[in-house]
């Protein structure tokens, strides 16, 4: 694990159409037609690898909607001969299956993580920290990658590499998968660390999320340090104690 460094103001980048190639390999279906495979593959980075020629890293994050908390982003170069097994979409994994693959990315991949706080995130707004920690995430990886999958439908400006968004990146691409793990897992493990400093507002089983449990918790005691001011229920909550 490398700690986040920002990046040179260099490379191009371009959005691009998600979606799974069409050239992918499938099962053929009782019409003939091949089917889509289940789960990610390595079809955008062996595209990307073939123009630009080298590592192709996969950028996610998690945390963007949560009151509480920080926007963990992580960027996963993968090697595409020793993949760890059971790569997906990490919201579509068991809790203790991501656990599982996390260990086995750190062991198998290049990998960096980069937080966002809630007070970067008050200051420039969600979008922006995001874009921010993803741009930071991928000039933190040990080696510079060729190019560079981002997932959902943005493409931080000055990256170090060219890029392209993929929409639904992490159920379509297995280096987006290992980021969007590699995220949940550093996330959720923090917001378990938050709830024994900040017992009371259930931040180990909800995750920052706006539930009845945390809304109750902020009325009761107020926000802490760790709450983003600038969201809507956080920040109505302050104007009402004004």
């Amino acid at each position: 694990m490398v700690k986040p460094a920002v990046p040179p103001k260099s490379g191009s980048t371009k959005k691009a159409p998600s979606g799974a190639g069409k050239s992918r390999k499938g099962v053929t279906g009782a019409r003939g037609r091949k089917k889509r495979p289940a789960g990610p593959d390595l079809t955008h980075e062996r595209r990307l690898a073939r123009t630009h020629g080298g590592g192709v890293a996969g950028v996610d994050e998690a945390g963007r909607g949560p009151w509480a908390g920080p926007v963990v982003v992580s960027a996963v170069i993968v090697d595409p001969k020793d993949l760890p097994e059971g790569l997906n979409d990490s919201k579509k994994l068991s809790e203790a299956r991501r656990e599982a693959i996390y260990a086995d990315i750190l062991t198998k991949c290049q990998v960096s993580i980069v937080l966002a706080s809630p007070e970067r995130i008050d200051a420039m707004n969600i979008r922006a920290a995001t874009l921010w920690a993803m741009r930071a995430a991928l000039g933190a990886l040990p080696e510079r990658p060729a190019a560079a999958l981002i997932d959902g439908r943005d493409v931080p400006a000055d990256l170090i590499c060219p890029a392209e968004a993929l929409i639904k990146g992490d159920a379509l691409s297995v280096s987006v998968a290992a980021a969007s793990i590699v995220a949940k897992v550093t996330r959720d493990r923090m917001m378990v660390l938050l709830d024994r400093e900040c017992p009371g507002y259930g931040f180990a089983a909800h995750k920052g999320y706006g539930t009845p449990q945390h809304q109750a918790a902020l009325a009761e005691m107020g926000p802490t340090h760790h709450h983003r001011r600038s969201f809507a229920p956080v920040r109505s909550l302050l104007e009402k104690g004004a």
